[in-house]
């Protein structure tokens, strides 16, 4: 690994781990209270607000323009050639531009309201609630703009922060409202305030951030910020649209052809999904700057990073996707109850799309937009879109929400082997393919011992699946060196590169000095003995 690669993989790492741990952090706190308030709430209820977020979380796309990711690039970019002192304008005018089109959206939706509940929602008494959700748009636009800029920046730690404010509001707020006996409204208020309170602490400390950067020198206009931004982001922009109005499309079909209950096993099946997306998330973040950052060194060092990320990636996301689906039943029974009956097999079912990964389900996104690519996430929005618009009315029709799920997942495979396909014919992408065909099926062997415990013991439902976890996770780590899916020198690399970042390092010391026993203890046994 060269010492580009090595210092791109060392930003990657820091960053990732930062978004991780704000996310997994924020993730778990608005999981406990989602479950707190879908239990309280019930399915019915639940269902409604899941249908009520649906309008304005749409309405809120059409403000990103893709500038967000803009920013992101640029910024990375710029603090890379010497070019700090570009990065308050650039930041400024393109928060500009989002406001002001935010603002129209707002109104927009606020107007509509009653047509989007008739026309979109089935459930014209919603309308009320979309016009409260709506107010939320104005603040996410800056929220998710100083997000955006911590990330270019390598500033992750400062997003974590923002995530974890807007979570802890969330959950404190709406959770009060609705034991005030607030219900569906004390819900959509907390999500509102949630996102007032995290946007006034992610100003405060992106003026933090970026008051320390130099703007001497900088006469770059309005105009031309938001040329290079729009040229960009436009079709991503689009990009965004078309995988914002997958979810749209999907609470739509529920709206007509399921009921309310199965649209809140659905809603709760999901919220747990989003364990997955706590890995998923940083990934695809942090690894859109580290390409930015190596769009200049030519395709053989895109290459190699990318088969490196896509490698690591995988060996996180595999495994973590095979233990939500191992124990998808006992999960949904400790945490919502019996009560959502038909949310543990839309859980284990959504989950099949993360083994996607391998292909670049993760990485692909940031490798494209990290080099300016914008146009083929385009077309794999398109397809995606394309193919789940024309599979989702059928199959939900003839299976019900397992058939919107089946939709979702064989479009998302479409519009990754479109990727597949284009990234080898322009940049030759390769896969470390004995490495990621071991890292499957590590992940297959690793579940035997979990269901022996959940077939051939009756444990208590907390105690099943921990121990079947711990248990799982200790063969996984001692297969991966093992098997060789992992070598003594990327150890050595990786703990060279992790040692630079304190907090990541205490918590992945004990399991790379613990792998490179292993492979110790492997080479010594297998060594010929000498003649005598």
């Amino acid at each position: 690994m060269n010492c580009k690669l090595e210092d791109v993989a060392r930003d990657s790492a820091r960053g990732g781990f930062f978004l991780f741990s704000g996310t997994a952090i924020s993730t778990i706190v608005l999981a406990v209270g989602s479950i707190l308030i879908a239990r309280i709430l019930g399915p019915e209820l639940y269902g409604q607000y899941a249908l009520a977020m649906a309008v304005p979380q749409l309405m809120y796309l059409f403000t990103e323009l893709g500038i967000n990711e803009g920013i992101t690039k640029f910024t990375a970019e710029m603090i890379r050639r010497g070019e700090s002192n570009r990065i308050k304008k650039l930041v400024k005018h393109g928060l500009l531009i989002r406001t002001a089109i935010g603002i129209a959206i707002f109104l927009i939706n606020f107007i509509l309201a009653d047509f989007f509940a008739l026309l979109l929602l089935n459930r014209p008494e919603l309308a009320f609630y979309l016009r409260i959700g709506a107010i939320a748009i104005l603040f996410q636009i800056i929220f998710t703009t100083a997000a955006s800029t911590f990330v270019g920046l390598d500033r992750t730690e400062y997003s974590a922060i923002a995530l974890n404010i807007q979570a802890i509001s969330k959950t404190v707020i709406s959770l009060t409202l609705v034991i005030l006996g607030f219900a569906l409204t004390g819900v959509i208020l907390g999500h509102v305030l949630s996102y007032a309170v995290s946007t006034v602490a992610g100003i405060v400390l992106l003026y933090v951030v970026i008051r320390k950067l130099k703007t001497s020198g900088d006469n770059t206009v309005f105009r031309l910020n938001i040329q290079l931004l729009l040229k960009y982001g436009t079709p991503l922009y689009f990009s965004i649209l078309l995988t914002g109005f997958v979810p749209v499309i999907q609470n739509i079909v529920l709206a007509f052809f399921t009921t309310d209950v199965q649209v809140g096993n659905y809603k709760a099946a999901i919220n747990f999904a989003t364990l997955m997306t706590t890995l998923a998330i940083p990934i695809t973040t942090a690894l859109l700057p580290a390409f930015s950052k190596l769009s200049s060194g030519g395709k053989d060092t895109v290459k190699a990073f990318f088969k490196i990320a896509n490698k690591y990636t995988t060996a996180l996301v595999v495994p973590a996707t095979t233990l939500v689906i191992l124990f998808s039943n006992q999960i949904v029974q400790l945490i919502y109850g019996s009560t959502y009956q038909s949310a543990s097999t839309y859980l284990w079912f959504y989950c099949f799309l993360y083994f996607l990964v391998g292909i670049g389900y993760l990485t692909f996104a940031s490798l494209y937009n990290g080099l300016g690519e914008t146009k083929i996430t385009l077309r794999i929005s398109l397809i995606t879109f394309v193919s789940m618009l024309f599979l989702s009315i059928p199959l939900t029709n003839f299976y019900g929400v397992t058939g919107l799920i089946l939709a979702f997942v064989v479009s998302s495979a479409a519009g990754q082997i479109y990727a597949l396909y284009h990234a080898r014919r322009r940049f030759d992408i390769e896969y470390n393919k004995t490495a990621l065909l071991k890292i499957y099926a590590i992940s297959v062997v690793s579940s035997i011992i979990p269901m022996t415990i959940l077939n051939f013991t009756n444990l208590p439902t907390a105690l099943t699946v921990t121990i079947g976890g711990i248990l799982y996770l200790i063969s996984y780590i001692s297969l991966f060196p093992i098997t060789k899916a992992i070598t003594l020198e990327e150890i050595q690399k990786i703990s060279h590169i992790l040692q630079t970042i304190p907090l990541l390092w205490i918590i992945a010391k004990p399991v790379l000095h613990y792998q490179r026993k292993l492979l110790s203890f492997k080479r010594f046994f297998l060594k010929p003995s000498s003649s005598l």
